[in-house]
């Protein structure tokens, strides 16, 4: 959780005033579906090759008003992070510096919640990346994919150590994964999955018959 006081100690701190509006209060019922492609799973040795993010609301994933960069790699990255990605270096070397990227992610993100599916590591990467550059880590709120489907669950069946892969949460709600391992096809993937988990919850506060 982004604590009260860290968010107030980055606001003062704050040296570019374009960014102000990510510590806005969000009012909107707007998240945004968000998905990094890196060379590793190990956050300290991560880097950036690509971002992705879709706006998801009560109507549905915003696939028009999607952002997607790629990022010009700052060092070669092996055939085992290839074949996760499959994003070859050549390609990479095509790709946007990282400090332009970040800075049009976060304008174009303004103070929306972001969705993910285990969203801790991608909220980690973005903020060591705007701390570095910017002085401060990501403000907005986060909405984790595998804990709201947790949540939907039946209590018998909400076990600590019930099956939360993201194939089996897709399986589970009817929907096919689209693109996997690609950065916009997850996160249109998780945005899809969100929408599904939020009309079951509709579904059941209204009741049978109403």
């Amino acid at each position: 959780m982004f604590s009260a006081l860290t968010r107030f100690l980055d606001r003062r701190r704050l040296r570019d005033p374009r960014f102000l509006p990510l510590f806005e209060p969000c009012a909107g019922g707007e998240v945004v579906s968000l998905d990094l492609e890196t060379t590793s799973l190990d956050p300290a040795q991560a880097e950036i090759l690509s971002v992705a993010a879709v706006p998801v609301d009560a109507h549905g994933v915003r696939l028009s008003r999607r952002f997607v960069r790629s990022v010009r790699g700052r060092g070669d990255f092996g055939i085992d992070s290839i074949r996760v990605h499959r994003i070859l270096p050549g390609e990479s070397a095509q790709g946007e510096g990282l400090d332009e990227v970040i800075d049009e992610f976060l304008l174009w993100l303004g103070n929306r919640p972001i969705l993910g599916y285990f969203i801790a590591f991608d909220r980690g990467l973005l903020s060591r990346e705007t701390r570095r550059r910017h002085g401060f880590a990501l403000p907005n709120r986060s909405v984790e994919l595998a804990e709201r489907y947790r949540r939907s669950l039946p209590v018998r069946e909400g076990h600590p150590d019930q099956d939360l892969r993201l194939e089996t949460i897709a399986a589970k709600v009817g929907l096919p994964l689209m693109g996997r391992h690609t950065a916009l096809g997850d996160a249109v993937s998780v945005g899809l999955i969100y929408c599904a988990l939020q009309a079951r919850a509709g579904l059941r506060r209204q009741g049978p018959g109403e």
